[in-house]
């Protein structure tokens, strides 16, 4: 069974094809969000404490730390952040970032084993992130394109992560320390995106043998209640093998639908987590047996 460990200076988390859906909180993130940005650009970091401590506290095992923010110094912005998120939580971290110099920057500064997102199969991007991958012992999301752009073919998907496995070895990066996104197009645009996906997740899982996460949320884009399209989509790429995603965990009934999806594919032995998570606190002066003071029958 593959199973990529990424870890904190003081905790592992495991993204594996035998243990429970790993959700890795999207928020600390200023792409779309103008007051975050604007707050991140000069050194106000007080919204990403609050977003860490929020997704952490809706069940993110992980988050991913982006700092793209247009005309800002994103190499020290990154390597603040990680560190400010570093500080105050001890789940695991995904460095994102198209910036070299960030990515080189985040890693210095991380506190053990990150996850790089990410790298293309284009070669110069290949030749530039995963010697750092290499470097720094990480591991690094493989997504599938390359300088053709994004395939609509699940098949020719393959292909290009397929490429990027085989220069990650290259490079002495085992397949174990390659996630890959296969890419989820939008539905609302390719009526054929949700099982392109499932096909190509299990070939993925299949033949080569390797994790996966996505950007769950692009499936629903641009359609209503996207959000309900997210929750029942998440658990079929479970059921698909799939083994991670980049979410927001605080959506409404999205944890509890990979938590269900974690039972019913059997990764949650014996419904440990689901129970943990799930049942409800025996009231006070109450115990297994019932009410205190019960009588017990003749």
């Amino acid at each position: 069974m593959t199973r990529t460990v990424l870890s904190s200076a003081t905790r592992e988390t495991i993204i594996g094809f035998d243990e429970p859906f790993v959700m890795i909180g999207e928020r600390i993130n200023p792409t779309g969000r103008k007051l975050l940005a604007a707050e991140m650009k000069v050194g106000d970091y007080s919204r990403v404490e609050a977003d860490t401590l929020a997704q952490v506290a809706a069940g993110a095992q992980m988050l991913d730390v982006n700092a793209g923010i247009p005309l800002a110094d994103e190499p020290k912005i990154l390597a603040e952040v990680i560190q400010l998120v570093q500080s105050i939580t001890d789940v695991p971290l995904c460095i994102d970032s198209s910036i070299i110099a960030a990515l080189e920057a985040g890693l210095k500064v991380y506190q053990g084993k990150a996850l790089v997102n990410s790298t293309t199969a284009e070669d110069e991007v290949m030749e530039q992130v995963l010697p750092l991958v290499k470097k720094y012992g990480a591991a690094v999301v493989a997504i599938s394109n390359d300088d053709t752009g994004i395939s609509e073919d699940p098949d020719e998907r393959f292909e290009v992560a397929k490429k990027i496995v085989e220069r990650a070895q290259d490079h002495g990066i085992k397949p174990c320390d390659v996630v890959v996104d296969p890419l989820v197009m939008p539905i609302g645009a390719i009526n054929s995106a949700g099982r392109d996906v499932f096909h190509l997740i299990r070939r993925l899982r299949n033949e080569l043998k390797v994790n996966t996460t996505c950007g769950a949320s692009n499936i629903g884009f641009g359609l209503p209640n996207r959000h309900a399209i997210n929750n029942a989509f998440l658990p079929m790429l479970a059921a698909s093998g799939m083994t991670s995603a980049i979410l927001n965990p605080m959506h409404e009934g999205l944890v509890p639908s990979i938590k269900a999806a974690d039972v019913l594919t059997g990764v949650d032995r014996s419904c440990a987590y689901w129970i943990k998570t799930f049942r409800e606190p025996v009231a006070e002066g109450e115990g297994r047996g019932g009410r205190r003071g019960r009588r017990r029958r003749a």
